[in-house]
């Protein structure tokens, strides 16, 4: 597969359209690599840089990783993944390599040590800039009726890229 650099903004309506359908954030701690899918999260520009903010709850597994980390890669794949966006999404890799058990390669990082999925798509390296962790003191209540009845409240990471490019 080509590598090939490109602006955080290329292709920034399809990657936002393919965001709400599921895209995989993947963290490494030491020389375990976690990855999990997301659905929520933004492309933008903030503090005079590019930055892709993802959510992710304090129960999850890939949380500490990037705690301690603090960064993290975001793959945004272009072809059928839906067995894996499914798979990513319900299991969690404490206890298990689910990259592994879907024959899934990671690729080295050009500028970080968490690696990207090696499979085509969109792939961004993120170092956290800033982080903060969500209450229900400003949500809005329908949100937070519906998305966090049990007050599981997301911790939101502005992570700035520092990489992006696209791997066909």
């Amino acid at each position: 597969m080509i590598k090939r650099f490109v602006s955080y903004n290329e292709n920034l309506e399809k990657n936002i359209e393919l965001l709400s359908k599921g895209i995989f954030l993947t963290t490494k701690s030491g020389s375990k690599v976690n990855s999990m899918t997301i659905a929520w999260g933004s492309i933008g520009f903030m503090w005079g840089k590019p930055v892709f903010t993802v959510m992710v709850r304090p129960q999850r597994y890939t949380y500490g990783i990037i705690e301690k980390t603090n960064e993290f890669t975001v793959t945004i794949p272009y072809k059928n993944v839906d067995k894996e966006i499914a798979f990513l999404g319900t299991k969690s890799g404490k206890d298990i390599n689910k990259l592994a058990q879907l024959n899934i390669d990671t690729r080295e990082s050009e500028k970080i040590n968490t690696p990207v999925l090696n499979m085509e798509g969109m792939h961004f390296e993120c170092r956290v800039l800033y982080k903060t962790t969500m209450s229900d003191k400003n949500l809005n209540e329908d949100i937070k009726n519906s998305k966090y009845p049990l007050e599981d409240y997301h911790t939101i990471y502005f992570g700035e890229i520092v990489s992006s490019y696209i791997i066909k």
